[in-house]
């Protein structure tokens, strides 16, 4: 198994491998969050289906537990799309030093 991965069971039973794409404490809610996805491509949109919870990083058997606000989206969210747009100004930096 991948260093940075994990394996839980779907709703199927079934065994599915999880990449971890990042971890981050929030001071807003206090909370620690686990990013991760499956690499499934979503057929509507296109783009890497991504997922979050919340998790213990004190604790290894720590279950995920689901995030059910919307502050806590809202912060995901943020994050996420500060990532990536990150990513696109350095794939953009790169084409035009090319």
């Amino acid at each position: 198994m991948k260093k940075n991965a994990f394996t839980m069971l779907d709703e199927n039973g079934n065994e599915v491998v999880y990449d971890v794409l990042f971890t981050f404490e929030s001071e807003e809610t206090n909370k620690n969050y686990i990013v991760y996805t499956d690499n499934k491509v979503d057929e509507v949109t296109g783009n890497i289906e991504v997922y979050a919870s919340i998790y213990d990083p004190n604790d290894p058997k720590s279950k995920l537990e689901a995030i059910e606000t919307e502050k806590e989206w809202k912060v995901i969210e943020t994050i996420l799309e500060t990532l990536q747009e990150e990513v696109k100004n350095k794939k953009n930096k790169e084409n035009n030093e090319q």
